[in-house]
């Protein structure tokens, strides 16, 4: 009996190390169908709140209408007596009105018609702030007098050569906010962006140094003009704005941005020196004077009283 009891021994040892591989293999699976739902269940969920990001960001996209600035007359942004009165004092310079010396015209307006003056600036072109620096004081001195209009049109050709920041496009948009929020303040804004200008090829400005400078510059809503800079409200408009000037600008003669600046005189491109004064003003004088006199010569006649 002892030998059959022994002879049992192994087997039921086989029997149990058997049960128990197969109790460890069913939990193995088990385990691994849970791991394998988790798994699952985890990349469903990213990319169902993937396609909910991405909807929400197209919808927001979609429903934001693209902002156009206030106070802009095709893409342009007048400069009015009140904003160029603090001007300081500048010394006498040629004002765009014709000589007394030349002869009188049968018959004189009623009221001598103002020089337009338009100013296409890049605020990252050298060239736009050696205009500015140069022909500030006496672009100031004959808006006052009414002796002409002046507006600038902010542009952004420079987009490219900030390293990325997007410099003339953001400084463009921040003009167009001061435009729009703070009229008062845009001739001063507009001086110090050019004069303080950044150099190409660096970052420029941030954001909220552009709201600084605007601050700066005595704008009467500071909480609603640096918002509208930070947030960089007007870019899509600027960038529409420079295409529309690339392609033709208005009441000229087939006259399109080449370049910035570009300052027009009565529709008139100036090729002169953009940092001589005195060279502009003649050209400015000139452009007057041929306008006085055109205008003259197309008034009729006066009828003598008998």
């Amino acid at each position: 009996m002892s030998t059959d009891e022994s002879s049992n021994a192994p087997s039921d040892r086989r029997d149990a190390v058997r049960e128990k591989a197969l109790q460890v293999q069913a939990r193995q699976k088990r385990t691994h169908r849970i791991r394998t739902a988790t798994v699952a269940a985890s990349v469903v969920a990213v990319v169902a709140i993937t396609a909910l990001v991405v909807t929400w960001a197209v919808s927001s996209a979609a429903s934001k209408p693209m902002l156009q600035p206030g106070n802009a007359t095709d893409d342009g942004f007048a400069v009015t007596v009140a904003d160029a009165s603090d001007a300081q004092e500048v010394p006498p310079t040629a004002t765009p009105t014709p000589t007394a010396a030349e002869p009188e015209p049968t018959s004189t307006p009623t009221e001598q018609p103002s020089v337009d003056i338009r100013v296409y600036v890049d605020y990252l072109s050298a060239g736009s702030g050696e205009f500015q620096i140069a022909n500030s004081s006496q672009l100031s001195k004959w808006v006052t007098e009414g002796a002409a209009t002046l507006t600038y049109y902010p542009v952004a050709m420079l987009t490219a050569k900030s390293n990325g920041t997007k410099y003339s496009l953001r400084a463009a948009s921040a003009a167009a906010c001061v435009g729009t929020h703070s009229p008062e303040a845009f001739w001063a804004f507009n001086d110090a962006v050019l004069s303080q200008q950044p150099d190409v090829d660096s970052d420029g400005y941030s954001n909220s140094e552009l709201a600084d400078l605007a601050q700066a510059s005595g704008v009467t809503s500071p909480k609603v003009v640096r918002a509208c800079i930070e947030n960089e409200d007007f870019a899509t408009w600027a960038k529409g704005a420079t295409e529309r000037a690339l392609e033709s600008i208005p009441d000229t003669e087939d006259v399109v941005l080449t370049g910035a600046p570009m300052v027009l005189v009565n529709g008139m491109p100036y090729v002169g020196a953009l940092d001589d004064p005195k060279e502009f003003a003649q050209f400015v004088l000139t452009i007057a004077s041929d306008a006085y006199y055109k205008e003259a010569s197309a008034s009729p006649t006066p009828t003598p009283t008998p």
